[in-house]
């Protein structure tokens, strides 16, 4: 199915460390979870151990939101958290 990121999503990306390829991948295999009006959401945690504002982190999790409009999914706005939550 076809991947379309506006620009706010973009901006939401780059402003809190999460890639193309992490919301493609968590469009793909993310686990979904509730959102608001009429939208839908992916969460995926992904193995990070890296610093994010200057704090180490082991995972880092992806939530995307989105809408489906025909055969294309339209990529709203994405948020990254650090932290852990598995292992």
């Amino acid at each position: 199915m076809p991947i379309t990121i506006i620009d706010h999503a973009r901006e939401r990306m780059l402003e809190r460390g999460a890639s193309e390829d992490e919301v493609r991948i968590t469009l793909e295999e993310g686990i979904p979870s509730e959102a608001k009006s009429g939208r839908k959401a992916k969460e995926k945690i992904f193995a990070y151990d890296g610093f994010w504002l200057g704090r180490r982190y082991p995972q880092k999790k992806v939530r995307v939101i989105y809408v489906e409009e025909g055969e294309e999914l339209v990529v709203l706005t994405v948020y990254a958290y650090y932290g852990q939550w598995e292992g």
